[in-house]
């Protein structure tokens, strides 16, 4: 799939200004437009193969991105993820809830458990594990409450579940080994990243 759509492209001396249809860029006085096209993968076979393809890349470019200004990278990252994410449909994928542990608030607890009828106590016997610190998890993966690749409660689903795979908040570097051990199975993350490694130049680099 091709995505049309708009990104900042962000390099030295450039000045970028959002436009409806393409990147405006001033560079030393010159007015250059450019369309951004990005060619969009969701076939997960074919992520998980690409993804033991580009192991050691990916690590590479761990690395790299340590050495460069995480605000920029945060930018490009929102960019590039509100141009990725409404093109997967994660209603019909279901990997994450296959995969991922679930912390669970008190008050999520209660809203969750009122949404089902259920008293507190049940809802908490029956699908939460409790540390000795007071910390609440989902407690079985794959999680209760997905059937066919679809979250049965989707409209009451807790914050980590609504937030995954967090490419809108800052701090992208920091939780970049997170991010990348998600990569094989979630195709918002493997097309961000990728697009991420062109954004910044890396595939120039590593070359």
């Amino acid at each position: 799939m091709l995505l049309m759509g708009v990104r900042f492209i962000h390099k030295i001396g450039i000045m970028c200004v959002k436009s409806a249809k393409c990147n405006i860029m001033f560079s030393f006085g010159k007015l250059i437009i450019q369309t951004a096209v990005i060619k969009i993968e969701t076939d997960r076979e074919k992520i998980a193969a690409y993804a033991e393809i580009k192991a050691d890349e990916n690590e590479s470019f761990r690395t790299y991105l340590q050495n460069r200004n995480s605000q920029m990278v945060d930018q490009m990252v929102h960019e590039l993820n509100a141009l990725v994410e409404p093109q997967v449909d994660c209603t019909a994928c279901g990997a994450c809830c296959n995969g991922l542990m679930i912390n669970v608030t008190q008050p999520e607890l209660e809203s969750v458990a009122a949404h089902l009828a259920m008293p507190n106590d049940l809802f908490k016997s029956q699908y939460i594990e409790e540390s000795l610190g007071g910390m609440m998890i989902i407690n079985t993966i794959p999680c209760h409450f997905l059937h066919e690749k679809k979250c049965t409660m989707y409209e009451h689903r807790f914050k980590e579940c609504r937030d995954f795979p967090h490419l809108h908040k800052p701090n992208f570097t920091d939780r970049l080994f997170g991010t990348l051990m998600h990569y094989s199975i979630c195709p918002i993350i493997f097309n961000v990243i990728e697009q991420l490694k062109i954004e910044t130049a890396f595939l120039n680099v590593k070359q």
